[in-house]
Order: structure tokens, then sequence, then C-alpha cells
């Protein structure tokens, strides 16, 4: 028992060291690659930066299609923004290339782009949850410091996330912000040159974005009749200001009399979580570390911002986070559930506890594989755990119920525990073998989801073999000691014999 507390221990240990994580990144056969130039980029630089990413797959064997999209991103649309996926071959025709492999070397030919932010990832494990894979979170303006104050807070947080071992290619998810004109109305000087207001705003909104006017029929369709300034004459501010508007009395008023313009640099966009101005930052974990380090990682960085900010999870980010406080509850659910079921096979709360006790005997082993392997507690490794707490009480239930029908014939205790282990030990033996060579091929996979069929063959690889090597030698142990314990209490729990009265 000592020896059984020992372990016991260890199991905690293990786990407290053991990374946490969501799922594992899988090779889904592409990745995608999100171009976020400055604001002032026009579309012809964004597209010089997504033809390099388009010489670069021509150039690899094993891509074969590559599908570009420019106006539009994750982080927004503009003449600034775009997206390219990249699609690989089979399997079997790429010679071990993988999509992440693909990714890292696409990031290394476009990291001659020092404009803007290029970033090459694979897509999320789960669709919907977020766009690319990688962590995801919004840093929140709780004290209403104000957007300076915001973006400032952005810029620190991505600064301490560069120089981090744990995180790599942290960036902000969205739009920057641009160069725009503030046009001041001198509305005194417009009403007593008789131009209204809203002309003003009709004239500026036709020519440099478009007025609707009417439909028409041509050729059998109604199409409509949209008015806007040809390219050329709106690409300069003095085009703004060579624009007239007509005042009241029906003359022409030049724009320039009416307004000052100001350049001045303002968000493309406005984020709001929770209700809170928020920024949207994005990134990826470094080589060797998980995502539950990362996340970690990130909130510790966040504590050095100055008070009124805060960070939040999002989509698969958020949902990791959920299902790692749950999964204690989880286990805990499972073993509960596996110890009412044999109490009501055996009628008794004792041989159920002595059956559970072997549950940490497995999942030792489940916990050792994984991190000899360098994986970390994901969901399936956790689906993994709850299979051992079955199999390993299995392999207990073949014992104890020899032992328990052992002793009912008149054995004591400790012999009946000692026949039925050793009256057991080929059954368990062949069928733990069976069920743990069966695995095999999952911990040892390759190919198409090689990770997730990996993330549970190895823990459960590992916890059948302690389960089984350990259970020979424990089991009789755990039988002995809890049921000489329920016989002491049943002992103690009966009433004393009646004292004789001396005088009769």
């Amino acid at each position: 028992m000592a020896g059984f507390a020992v372990i016991v221990g260890l199991l905690a240990f293990g786990f407290m060291n053991l990374p946490s994580a969501f799922l594992p990144e899988e090779d889904q056969g592409y990745f995608l690659t999100s171009f976020q130039l400055p604001s002032d980029a026009s579309a012809g630089r964004s597209r010089e930066a997504i033809e390099l990413l388009e010489r670069h797959n021509a150039t690899r064997p094993s891509i074969r299609d590559t599908v570009s999209v420019q106006g539009f991103g994750f982080s927004g649309s503009g003449s600034n923004a775009g997206l390219v996926f990249s699609m690989l071959k089979d399997w079997d025709e790429r010679d071990g290339a993988t999509s992440g492999d693909e990714a890292r070397r696409a990031g290394e030919a476009t990291s001659a782009i020092r404009e803007g932010t290029v970033m090459s990832l694979l897509p999320p494990s789960i669709d919907e949850l977020g766009t690319s894979s990688g962590f995801s979170m919004r840093l929140q303006d709780r004290g209403n410091k104000g957007y300076a104050a915001l973006v400032a807070a952005q810029n620190t947080l991505l600064g301490l996330a560069a120089q981090s071992k744990v995180v790599s290619g942290v960036y902000p998810e969205g739009l920057p912000a641009g160069s725009s004109v503030k046009l001041d109305i001198d509305r005194q000087k417009a009403q007593t040159l008789g131009v209204p207001f809203a002309t003003i705003a009709e004239t500026l909104s036709g020519a440099i974005g478009s007025s609707y006017v009417n439909d028409y029929p041509n050729r059998g369709r109604l199409q409509q009749v949209v008015v806007q300034a040809d390219a050329a004459s709106r690409m300069e501010l003095d085009d703004v200001m060579k624009l007239y508007v007509r005042n009241a009395a029906g003359g022409l008023v030049p724009m320039s009399e009416l307004v000052t313009p100001k350049w001045e640099i303002t968000p493309l966009q406005l984020v709001r979580y929770n209700g809170y101005p928020s920024m949207r930052i994005a990134g990826s974990t470094a080589p060797g570390y998980s995502s539950g380090q990362a996340q970690a990682e990130m909130e510790t960085l966040a504590k050095q911002l100055p008070p009124g900010f805060s960070v939040e999870w999002t989509g698969q980010s958020l949902q990791e986070k959920l299902s790692g406080s749950e999964a204690p509850v989880l286990l805990a659910l499972s073993m509960l559930v596996v110890f009412l079921v044999l109490a009501a096979l055996y009628e008794s709360w004792a041989i159920p506890l002595s059956v559970m006790l072997v549950v940490p005997l497995g999942m030792i082993g489940a916990v050792a594989a994984v991190l000899l392997r360098g994986m970390p507690n994901d969901v399936f490794f956790k689906v993994g755990l709850i299979t051992i707490i079955g199999l390993a009480a299995k392999n207990a239930i073949l014992i104890v119920e020899f032992a328990k029908a052992a002793r009912e014939d008149g054995m004591s205790t400790v012999e009946a525990a000692i026949q039925a282990a050793r009256l057991r030990l080929r059954p368990i033996i062949m069928t733990s073998l069976a069920f743990t060579l069966g695995v095999v091929p999952l911990m040892i996979a390759g190919g198409a989801s090689k990770e997730t069929q990996q993330a549970i063959g190895t823990g459960v690889f590992g916890g059948m073999i302690t389960a089984t090597v350990l259970a020979v030698f424990f089991v009789p142990v755990f039988f002995v000691v809890v049921l000489g314990l329920a016989d002491r209490m049943k002992r103690n729990k009966r009433p004393a014999p009646p004292v004789a009265n001396e005088k009769a």
C-alpha cells in the first residue's frame, strides 16, 4: 500500500507537468496564407505580394493547386488584403511532405515582404471555431482608456510576445489603421452661399463612392443606373476640391470654397467583445510547447499591461479552456458510474472499492507514455483515460470475482486472493495483450489523421501495459486490505453481549 501511495503521488506529479491542449493539429491537405499589407497599399502591391507566394508554390512538387483571393482576408476586406489557399496532393504523391512543413516553407518564401503581415497557417481542427490553427484572443479595454491607449497596450503585448520562447507568430488579427481625409465643412459659409449640407454630402458620396439613380430595361433584363466619378477623377485630394455643388439659386459653387481638408490616421475597424472595445490577437505555439502552455504564457504577459486591460479567449481557445476545467469532473463521473455498477452487481461497497483502486495503476502508464512521446493532455488523451478506467477495472474484476468465490468457500482472505491471482493470470495476460497489440497501429499511425490516432493510441497503450503488469500484484493486496477493513468495521458495529446479573 505504501508503493501504491507512491504511484498515486507520481501520477499527480505527472498530471501537473503534462502540457495541456485541445485538439492535435491535423494535416488536412492544405494550408492558408493571409496577406495584410499597410492600409494605404494599392491592389497592385497586394497582387505582387500574392504572386510571390504563387511562384513559390509552383516550385513545390507536393502542392497541387493554389487558389488566390485578392481584396478579402479573415481580418477584413480591402485593396490591401489577400488570402491564398495552397492545396496539397494526395498522401501517396507527396513523398512524405506535410502541410505543416509546406506552411513553414511558404513563410520563409514570403519573409522577403517587409511591409505588412504575411502568415502561413494551418486550418482550425474544428470548422467554425476560428479561422486558423493556434490561439485566438481579445485584448479588452475595460478601464475606458480610449482607442490610443488600447493600441499602445496591443503593441506592448505584441512586443512582449515577440521575446517569448513559448509563442511564435503573434500578430494583430485586424485591418491596420490608415490615412484618411477629414473634411471640415464651413456650415456658416455654405448657408450664406445657399448650399444645403445635404447637397454637399450627396455630391461627395456620389462622386467618391457611388449613387443609385434608377432602373432601366436592357435587352430583357432590368439593370441599375449608378453614378460615380471616373477612377482617374477621384484619385487625389485635389480631385475632391475640384467638385462643384449646386446652390439654391441654381449656380455652381466649388467644393474648395466650403470645406477644409485635413489628413489624419483613423482606425478602419472598431471591434467590441462582450461589450468592451477590443483588439483581435492571434498566434501560434513555438516548437516543443503545447497550446495550453501558450495560453498560460499570453495570460502571464497580459498581466504586465497597465491597469484596465485584460484578455479573453475566443473560438477554439475558449473551448480548450472550458474542456480543461470540465475534464476532472468527467473522469470523476466516469469512475463513479463504474463504481455504482459494481456496487449493484456485488451488492457490496467494499468489493467495488478494491476494484476501483486499480484505476491509478492504468493512468500512470498513460501519463508516462504521452510524456515520453512529448504529447499534450488533449481531448483524445482524456477519451483514452476513460477507456483505461473500464479496461483496468475489467482486469481487477477477473481477480476479485474468483477471490470472492474462494473466500465464500471457506478460504482465508489472503489465500483466496493469492489463488485468484494465480488462476486468472493467464486470462488477464491474454485479453490485455490482445487489446494492447490492437492499439499499436493507432500508436504508430501515419498519413491522414495520424495526429488524432497517435494521441488516443499512445495513452491507451501505455495505460494497458501498467494496468496489466501492476494489477496482477496490487489487486490481491487491495482485496485483502479493503475486505479486512470492512470485516473490522462490521465487528466494531456489532452490539456487545449483555452482562450477566450477579444475583441471578
